[in-house]
């Protein structure tokens, strides 16, 4: 098709609808139906699981798994980048990692406790499809849209996201709750895992059809170019030193991503172990239920933080938003009881979408005059990922020498030096 003008509507809506087609695998395998399916996997809360030798709490191998994944992302992504920049082909690599995270929610469909490394491979590989594919998704930001357009359409995209993968999650919990029994239940999950591959993979191809291939002329991929990512990575690196503005509020995104993201990952894991539920009738219900609150006040929430960024300024909004953050680790802390964990829910949905689109944007918009955008997402996404790791292995360490509940309230000082960390990213550059 001909190629769009940089701020088409067409081109704009057709980026943020890669929202609405990946963003099911957030809410039904990483944030609801595959954690409680995980969990049913095993006879009591307390169970240990052996994998790759050793034993372990279920907890705390997913979330080990998980932090390898992500260690992953951030190892490949500049390798990636850097190809994709240098050839001019970036929708080629999103593409692939669409497919190989849709084959892997598919794959699901057979995790089992006998066969847990095969089953981990399933996890793993739609685990890196997502956050790969993202990697080049988030880099078309500032090649699609201008500047004074950027907040608006991130925050589109994660509306339009949350709305899709709340329609498909609904259908998924339908299927579950006609099911008397846990083994049809369960059977009920798995099939849920397929639909969410098949989402994905088909509502993509309109993203795919309208997004350009990239924004360089094409050349031919050589050994000589395979590692060019880290190279442009330390050129970045080096820029950064002399664009003040964009380095501290780097800072401050490593420290409180990495705290937002593990809180997103580990959500449902710490509502089934550590609520108390009548029934395991209720807590299906009641960990589902949650997380459509959370999704369905985030569109609002996402709609308020553009609102408010607009009056207030991105920095001055992020710091209001961190800071009801740590007010709920230190919540979740003392949290027992159902109704508590469905007021968290609402309150985390109101901030959870408003610091994802916030601070992708916010990061957009800092961004000097350049045409390699790729590079400079690339360096931002392998920030979030290492970040990830480390929040991620953080949480599991205290979890497995402590408690889940350690854990969240760990979490609470991540928040609060990401608050002084933004107080410090200047008004206007340097």
């Amino acid at each position: 098709m001909a190629k769009l003008e940089k701020g088409s509507k067409k081109l704009l809506n057709a980026w943020a609808f890669y929202d609405w087609a990946n963003s099911v695998y957030t809410l039904t395998i990483a944030s609801s139906i595959f954690p409680l399916f995980y969990a049913s996997l095993f006879d009591t809360k307390d169970e240990l699981v052996s994998a790759f030798g050793f034993l372990m709490k279920q907890e705390t191998l997913i979330t080990i798994v998980t932090a390898f994944t992500f260690l992953i992302v951030a190892i490949l992504s500049p390798i990636l980048s850097g190809i994709a920049d240098y050839v001019g082909n970036k929708k080629n690599f999103m593409k692939f990692f669409c497919y190989v995270g849709s084959a892997g929610c598919i794959g699901l469909y057979f995790f089992d406790l006998d066969h847990i490394h095969v089953s981990l491979l399933f996890y793993f590989m739609g685990l890196i499809g997502y956050w790969g594919s993202l990697v080049f998704y988030n880099s078309y930001l500032p090649d699609i849209a201008l500047p004074e357009q950027q907040d608006s359409i991130s925050a589109k995209g994660f509306s339009m996201g949350y709305i899709g993968s709340v329609l498909l999650l609904v259908a998924n919990l339908a299927m579950v709750m006609t099911q008397d029994t846990m083994e049809g239940a369960r059977e009920m999950m798995k099939y849920s895992f397929i639909t969410v591959g098949i989402w994905w993979a088909l509502f993509s191809q309109y993203t795919f059809y309208v997004l350009p291939n990239g924004t360089s002329p094409g050349h031919k991929v050589t050994k000589a170019i395979l590692f060019n990512g880290f190279k442009e990575l330390r050129v970045v690196w080096s820029q950064l030193k002399e664009d003040l503005r964009l380095k501290r509020y780097l800072y401050a995104f490593f420290v409180f991503s990495m705290a937002v993201q593990t809180i997103m990952l580990i959500a449902t894991y710490f509502g089934e172990k550590e609520i108390t539920w009548i029934s395991d009738s209720e807590k299906t219900t009641g960990l589902i239920g949650s997380i459509l609150v959370i999704q369905l006040v985030a569109i609002l929430g996402a709609f308020l933080t553009s609102k408010a960024s607009a009056k207030f300024g991105n920095i001055k909004t992020l710091i209001v938003i961190n800071f009801i953050w740590m007010c709920l680790c230190f919540y979740a802390y003392f949290m027992k009881t159902p109704l508590q964990f469905y007021i968290a829910a609402g309150l985390v949905g109101m901030v959870m979408g408003g610091v994802q689109s916030l601070g992708r944007s916010t990061y957009s918009k800092f961004l000097p005059e350049t045409e390699d955008t790729t590079s400079y997402f690339s360096f931002y996404d392998v920030a979030e990922k290492i970040g990830i790791v480390i929040g991620m292995l953080m949480f599991a360490i205290v979890s497995e020498y402590w408690s889940m509940r350690y854990g969240i309230l760990f979490l609470f000082v991540f928040f609060l030096i990401g608050i002084v960390l933004l107080f410090r990213v200047p008004k206007e550059n340097k």
